[in-house]
């Protein structure tokens, strides 16, 4: 067997059950990517799937079918622009995976957690940093 290969990724179970010193092992890695990657081809999909969507020129000669179908267009178009933002995270993801900073915590270095990145594979710092971060937010009012 070649010893350079991607190693097999591991399931959510068994990262769950990893001991804490397998933290961001080439196991754990190549699970995280696999499932960034799986979100970006789900994200790249319906943004195709939109723009087939929209090109579809539906003539409706009724002034309320019209209003109807651009209000659909509308908020299609705001839910892919929410798609396109974190896109550009799951990107950023893959490319700190590339890296070697995945997991952990752009403000203090400590690992982020498997189970805030199992819900939030985007996710760039810990849980703590995340709610100071959202509490200096609330106090200066942005």
């Amino acid at each position: 067997m070649n010893t350079l290969t991607t190693p097999a990724p591991m399931t959510e179970e068994e990262i769950l059950a990893a001991p804490e010193d397998d933290y961001m092992s080439p196991r754990q890695l190549a699970f995280f990517r696999l499932r960034l990657q799986d979100e970006q081809s789900q994200l790249l999909n319906n943004a195709q799937q939109t723009t087939s969507h929209l090109q579809d020129n539906e003539s409706t000669p009724d002034p309320s079918d019209r209003a109807s179908v651009e209000e659909e267009h509308t908020l299609e178009l705001r839910v892919r622009d929410r798609e396109r933002k974190l896109l550009k995270k799951v990107e950023d993801a893959i490319a700190r995976i590339d890296a070697g900073d995945y997991g952990w915590c752009e403000e203090t270095g400590e690992p982020i957690g498997i189970a805030r990145l199992l819900a939030r594979p985007t996710a760039t710092l810990s849980l703590e940093a995340q709610e100071r971060r959202e509490k200096l937010k609330k106090m200066h009012g942005n």
